[in-house]
């Protein structure tokens, strides 16, 4: 401060409006030096607006009252081991964000461009309400990360609080992925962790055969279960090559191979595991595996993946025309962090402020009044009513399926029977899964399940049920699966409270609109299948289960009920 009271004694008596825009500019100019040095800013110490702080802490607390149902499911999510990241992300974003600010002077003027904060903080809100109305708790946790946009835009404003997207961006790691997707990708790492595991034991010359995600090592097999996909790896890894890149000084083309590259590092380290873990089988047994497979999950994975990104990052560089040792090249400076967490009094109690405030508060307040939504009860026939007889088909069964796969499937009424005709060729496999709430997770397409038993799916298309069958005109999917010489032909549908669609995305469309509409959310998915016997063509085996599929669908509604 001696500085500035020099130019202080030197503007005394000066009573001219130019001497005292000189010391203005030279007081902003000293402040902002030291405020980016990592010290707190004088102005910041003599400026607290406590009416600022006070709307300010209202939104807030209002927010979590108001997306509460998006912190629930954060909570629920965050205990799952794919998850359990999570708590660690709003944190890691927070760093970010002061780090960030370290380099933002204080705002001396008035901010006039606050109204794309407030149009984002409306948005959020009406997310999650709609999420909250058709108990959709995924949306209120989406809300949660615009509403934090927002906030930051609403305060800075546009110009300055733009800059700050990468810390809110951050955010987005601590989601649980949608179950469809979720599902989808981890049949695929189980798919890619089972061929690369079985590929480096057969570079250290261990005889092994892949049969779906089974690993027939002989005696012993493996199987690459859903635990064995790598995510658990995959999104802290995802959320710490973020920041890696973040902190990055090196160049643009560097972080973005930095960020790429941590997936094909954890799907490659998680198939070394598997090896790891076939190679101890087929050397020790079984029961060594266990022990093996604790110590190589967790910390071993993730600070390998993390040493491989270090040296990514120091080839990088060593390839650089400009020299850079790796600690240089991250920005480490961790000073300064609480003056900027300080400048939180400075917030100004702007009238958007307290117009979001007001409204959150008036949102908060409507659904601690507002009763949450009971989910409408659904009239229907359990499964184990089905006929056995229909239309010359008779069915034997039912089959029930082993714990793990019946965990995975987690329909509330399933129906696996096999139909048997007299003069039919081969039987007809029929398959059904009811689900009274699709909002957790929900029916699961056959294209993802049959592949982790080894088949191979030659084509899918989407195609018209016959004219004949009974109820409304419909369309499904039909595919031709192979596994060795076995080939059969699959005709499956999504049925949507009686509407049937071979579209996952109608039925998901369609079950959200319901839930809106009914309160509704429950669907199925009905399958079918038969064998294309040896020198059989496919339109004789489509034949046979086409006509399978009329008697089916003719006591369907009675357990798949449609809109009532």
């Amino acid at each position: 401060m001696p500085r500035v009271c020099h130019v202080l004694d030197q503007n005394i008596g000066q009573a001219s409006s130019a001497g005292l825009l000189r010391f203005e500019r030279v007081f902003v100019s000293v402040s902002n030096s030291v405020f980016n040095s990592g010290e707190a800013p004088q102005s910041a110490q003599g400026a607290t607006r406590p009416m600022g702080l006070f709307w300010f802490a209202l939104a807030v607390l209002s927010a979590g009252v108001y997306f509460q149902t998006g912190v629930a499911a954060l909570g629920e999510a965050w205990v799952l081991p794919e998850y359990s990241h999570g708590p660690l992300i709003p944190l890691l974003s927070l760093f970010l964000f002061l780090r960030h600010l370290k380099r933002v002077p204080v705002l001396t003027g008035p901010v006039t461009d606050r109204g794309a904060g407030v149009a984002l903080i409306v948005f959020a809100m009406v997310l999650g309400g709609v999420g909250r109305l058709i108990q959709i708790a995924d949306f209120a946790a989406y809300a949660m990360i615009l509403w934090t946009g927002g906030i930051l835009l609403l305060s800075f404003g546009w110009r300055q609080g733009r800059q700050f997207w990468p810390p809110v961006l951050h955010l987005v790691y601590m989601l649980p992925l949608p179950g469809v997707l979720y599902y989808g990708l981890s049949t695929w790492l189980q798919w890619v962790s089972s061929h690369l595991g079985v590929w480096f034991l057969q570079q250290i010359s261990v005889p092994v055969f892949l049969d779906g995600n089974i690993i027939d090592l002989g005696v012993y097999k493996l199987q690459v279960a859903e635990a064995c996909s790598g995510l658990r790896y995959l999104f802290p890894i995802l959320s710490f090559s973020y920041i890696f890149a973040v902190l990055y000084k090196g160049p643009m083309w560097h972080k973005a191979v930095l960020l790429i590259s941590a997936a094909p590092i954890t799907v490659l380290m998680n198939s070394v595991r598997i090896a790891i873990a076939g190679a101890v089988v087929d050397r020790y047994g079984i029961e060594h595996v266990e022990g093996v497979s604790h110590f190589m999950e967790g910390w071993v994975i993730f600070v390998a993946c993390v040493g491989i990104l270090f040296l990514l990052a120091r080839v990088m560089l060593l390839l650089n025309p400009q020299k850079m040792g790796l600690v240089e090249a991250l920005d480490l400076d961790f000073d300064g962090l609480w003056p900027q967490a300080q400048r939180l009094r400075l917030i100004e109690p702007s009238r958007a402020l307290i117009l979001v405030a007001g409204l959150m508060t008036a949102g908060a307040l409507a659904w601690a009044m507002v009763p949450t939504r009971e989910m409408a009860q659904v009239s229907r026939e359990a499964f184990y009513a089905f006929p056995t007889r229909l239309e010359g088909w008779t069915a034997s069964g039912p089959m029930r399926l082993d714990p793990e796969t019946a965990k995975v499937l987690g329909a509330d009424d399933y129906h696996s029977v096999t139909l048997t005709k007299p003069g039919a060729a081969a039987p007809v496999d029929l398959f059904m899964a009811w689900y009274k709430d699709q909002m957790d997770g929900g029916t699961h397409s056959p294209t993802i399940c049959l592949p982790s038993a080894g088949w191979e799916i030659a084509g899918l298309q989407s195609v018209a049920a016959p004219a004949d069958v009974a109820g409304a005109p419909f369309t499904m999917n039909r595919t031709v699966i192979q596994k060795g010489m076995q080939r059969m032909l699959v005709y499956y549908w999504y049925d949507q409270q009686g509407q049937r669609t071979a579209s996952s995305y109608a039925a998901k469309v369609q079950m959200t609109l319901s839930k809106v509409q009914t309160g509704r959310s429950d669907g199925a998915i009905v399958r079918l299948i038969t064998a294309i016997g040896p020198g059989e063509t496919e339109a004789v085996a489509e034949a046979r289960l086409q006509d399978a599929l009329r008697a089916v669908v003719v006591p369907l509604p009675a357990f798949l009920p449609g809109a009532e």
